[in-house]
């Protein structure tokens, strides 16, 4: 069975301020690798979704419902519902995970 795979306008921004970053610190070409591994690794949710583990920061709230696959030196953190998955956060493994999601509930 293969899921359909909805990325949220959130994780659309983290994509476009992950894109900045690596290109302002690093290059266009080191951006073109990074972004084709998370193609891949977001392609490959639409057939296992459930592979991804529960992130450590959440699992220490009781919060289970998410998960999370490592692409390169990023994170995808998604949710799946029924036959769909939704993309949240799209963000870079060293950034501290406890600040973006308190910015996150601030913002909305």
């Amino acid at each position: 069975m293969s899921f359909k795979v909805v990325i949220l306008e959130s994780a659309e921004y983290d994509l476009k301020d992950l894109k900045q970053y690596i290109i302002n610190n690093f290059s266009l070409v080191t951006w073109h690798d990074t972004y084709s591994k998370l193609k891949t690794s977001i392609r490959n949710l639409q057939n296992f979704p459930l592979a991804g583990s529960i992130p450590e920061e959440l699992n220490r709230l009781n919060i289970s419902q998410y998960r999370q696959v490592i692409s390169g030196m990023n994170r995808i953190i998604y949710e799946v519902r029924q036959d769909t998955v939704y993309i949240h956060i799209i963000v870079d493994a060293r950034r501290d995970m406890q600040s973006l999601l308190t910015r996150r509930l601030l913002r909305t």
